[in-house]
C-alpha cells in the first residue's frame, strides 16, 4: 500500500469542509449529528454516495485537499522553517518530513510563491537526512522554480516525489520510517483542522463528522504501525496514538443497513451518511492532545 501516496489526501479530505458557508449558529448544542440525506420531494432521483477515505494519506495527497478549503491565513499554525536544521535524528526528520508536506500543502492552497519554494526545500533537507537521494525534490523545485502558475502540475510533482521517497525508503528496508512520515502527516492534518477550523463553543456539524471520521485512518494506522515494534520511536508513537484511540473510541457512527458500501482497493466508504453521538468533551480532549502530540514533534 502506498503509505505516502496515502498521506495528503487525508488532510484534503479532513479539511474538505473548511470552504463551506457555515449555517447560521445556534444559541444550543446537540451533540448528536446526522448527515443523511432525506428527499423532501419524494423524487426517485438516485441517492448520491459520499466516500469516506479510511487507508492512509500522506503529505502531498492531503495537499488536494487544501484547494477545496477556505482556511484562515495563519501561518503561526505552521511549523516554522527555522526549525529545520534542529532535526538530528532520523526518526524527527521522518516525523517533520511529514509534517512539512502537510504544511507546503497549506502554502500552496493560499498561492503564497516564494513560502512554497522554502518549505519545499525544507522537504528536500529532511529527505536529505533520511538518506534520500536529492534528485526526487531538486528536480521538481527546479520546475517549480520556472514556472509557478499551474497548481496541477506543482501537486503532480510534489505527488510523483512523495511517491519517490517512500519507494526508495520500502526497497531499503526502512518501512518504519515512511510509516513515520505517514504519522507526522496525519497528526498535522489534524492538528490543523482541529486548531483552525473546529470551533469549541460553537462546533459546525460537518467540521465534527470529518473529525470523528479520521478514527478509520486512525485505526489503518495503527495496523500498519504494529508491524515495526522493534522500532522504538515506532513504538513511542504507536503508544501515544492509542491513547488518542481511546478517545475515538467514546463514539461510534452509524451507517443504515445496505447502505454502507466497501472499497478495499481505493481504501474508501461508500454511504449515503452516517450518524453519530459525540459530545464537545470529548472532541475538545482530542484537539488538546493532538496538541501536545504535535507539539512533541516539532520539538527538536
Amino acid at each position: 500500500m502506498k503509505l505516502i501516496s496515502s498521506t495528503l489526501i487525508i488532510f484534503l479530505m479532513l479539511l474538505n469542509f473548511a470552504c463551506k458557508p457555515r449555517a447560521q449558529e445556534k444559541d444550543t448544542f446537540n451533540p448528536s449529528f446526522s448527515t443523511y440525506k432525506t428527499d423532501s420531494t419524494g423524487s426517485a432521483a438516485p441517492v448520491i454516495k459520499n466516500e469516506i477515505f479510511y487507508g492512509l494519506l500522506t503529505p502531498v495527497e492531503i495537499c488536494a485537499i487544501f484547494n477545496r478549503l477556505g482556511v484562515p491565513h495563519d501561518y503561526t499554525n505552521l511549523n516554522p522553517i527555522s526549525n529545520r536544521d534542529k532535526y538530528l535524528s532520523s526518526s524527527k526528520a521522518a516525523l517533520n518530513a511529514g509534517i512539512y508536506g502537510v504544511d507546503f500543502g497549506y502554502i500552496k492552497m493560499l498561492g503564497v510563491g516564494q513560502e512554497m519554494i522554502d518549505y519545499m526545500v525544507t522537504i528536500r533537507e529532511m529527505s536529505n537526512k533520511l538518506g534520500i537521494p536529492d534528485k526526487y525534490l531538486t528536480d521538481p523545485i527546479k520546475r517549480i522554480q520556472g514556472d509557478m502558475s499551474d497548481p496541477d502540475t506543482i501537486m503532480a510533482l510534489m505527488n510523483n516525489a512523495f511517491n519517490k521517497m517512500e519507494d526508495h525508503l520500502r526497497i531499503s528496508g526502512r518501512e518504519s520510517t515512511a510509516g513515520l512520515m505517514v504519522t507526522g502527516g496525519w497528526v498535522e492534518a489534524l492538528y490543523i483542522a482541529t486548531q483552525m477550523v473546529y470551533d469549541p463553543a460553537k462546533p459546525d456539524p460537518e467540521v465534527v463528522q470529518k473529525i470523528a471520521e479520521q478514527k478509520y485512518t486512525l485505526t489503518s494506522l495503527l495496523s500498519y504501525m504494529k508491524n515495526y515494534y522493534d522500532d522504538p520511536v515506532v513504538l513511542f508513537y504507536t503508544k501515544k496514538l492509542k491513547f488518542l484511540k481511546n478517545y475515538f473510541d467514546t463514539f461510534d457512527i452509524y451507517f443504515k443497513k445496505g447502505d454502507l458500501e466497501i472499497d478495499n482497493t481505493r481504501k474508501i466508504f461508500r454511504s449515503s451518511g452516517s450518524e453519530m453521538t459525540v459530545t464537545v468533551e470529548t472532541l475538545n480532549k482530542i484537539r488538546d492532545y493532538v496538541k501536545e502530540l504535535r507539539t512533541e514533534m516539532v520539538t527538536p
